[in-house]
């Protein structure tokens, strides 16, 4: 499995062509507390930028965008009952979604984990 990251703060794990897409533990701090999480249905199809997701924290809502084009496989349902899960592993049980991948090409627009380290010194 190839673990990404986009700019805008989202990583996307691939495994045989499905990609399993969440946010950073850097955006989940600078979020603090998650309260809600709201993911899309399963079939909703989103190009690479799309708004495909919304957490909301005690002190902000953000968007959780699409890295790459694909359709979704599933939304973590868990997330839903327990939103605060993010906030204990944003980059591992507390996924938002699993999409197929549409686009493959674009998995060489994201980064790796040092790159994405080396743009987060950047901020």
């Amino acid at each position: 499995m190839t673990t990404y990251y986009s700019k805008d703060h989202e990583w996307i794990a691939v495994d045989q062509g499905i990609a399993t897409i969440g946010i950073t533990s850097y955006a989940q701090e600078q979020l603090g507390d998650v309260v809600y999480v709201e993911l899309p249905e399963a079939g909703a199809e989103f190009a690479q930028g799309d708004e495909a997701a919304v957490v909301e924290s005690v002190k902000a809502a953000s968007e959780v965008y699409a890295p790459i084009d694909g359709e979704v496989v599933e939304a973590n349902a868990a997330l839903a009952d327990e939103p605060a899960k993010v906030n204990e592993d944003p980059e591992g049980a507390a996924w938002f979604l699993k999409m197929k991948v549409g686009n493959e090409s674009q998995l060489t627009e994201l980064l790796d984990e040092s790159g994405y380290k080396a743009f987060l010194e950047t901020l």
